[in-house]
């Protein structure tokens, strides 16, 4: 029913609904090594056309918070939970976030990341199997059995929320600031990378 190769996923017809809607399946970019594995819901209306994750609005507010912290979109790796577009950008349902869910957990292994950074509820629900108060949580460490390992998970707003509810834009730019001082990417107030204090 789905064919990967390596981190990508060439075919699949697993989800009805969203194989008759997609123009194409997105698959995760940047560095297959990344320290730092972003992964949002799925794949917008930009996201389709071009076959590449955040690429539309919520892509230009997450690639101006990394130039914040001296980052840029190649040095992370930017994945979804569902690699179709929804329908009309409804959420994805669990029956669609579970058939995908193995090309996630092998991108996730693959990758090996320091640190994965769910953007906003969906993915931080469907990674931590748990509710999650992303508004209040954001910034929060945690850590997460995915692929039968032990990952460090940081919970994060979704860029898209920053450009509805500014005071958003603060939490946002502080969990992106937190992921980066912890894969030692940016100086904490401490002078040293935050890496051992995870």
């Amino acid at each position: 029913m789905g064919t990967m190769e390596g981190l990508c996923v060439l075919e699949c017809e697993r989800c009805p609904a969203l194989v008759e809607g997609r123009s194409q399946i997105v698959n995760g970019d940047g560095p297959e090594d990344a320290d730092l594995l972003f992964v949002g819901e799925g794949p917008g209306a930009s996201e389709d056309k071009q076959g590449e994750p955040f690429v539309g609005r919520s892509g230009a507010v997450l690639d101006e918070a990394l130039r914040d912290v001296g980052l840029s979109r190649p040095d992370v790796r930017i994945t979804n939970c569902v690699r179709c577009r929804p329908p009309e950008n409804r959420d994805p349902t669990k029956e669609e976030l579970n058939n995908c869910r193995e090309y996630l957990e092998r991108e996730v292994d693959l990758v090996d990341p320091e640190l994965v950074i769910t953007l906003g509820k969906v993915p931080s629900e469907h990674l931590l199997d748990r509710s999650v108060a992303v508004t209040k949580e954001a910034g929060d460490v945690v850590d997460a059995r995915i692929a039968d390992a032990s990952r460090r998970v940081l919970i994060s707003v979704h860029p898209a929320a920053t450009l509805y509810d500014r005071s958003q834009a603060e939490t946002f730019e502080g969990a992106i600031r937190k992921a980066a001082e912890i894969a030692g990417a940016v100086e904490s107030d401490g002078g040293q990378s935050t890496l051992g204090d995870y």
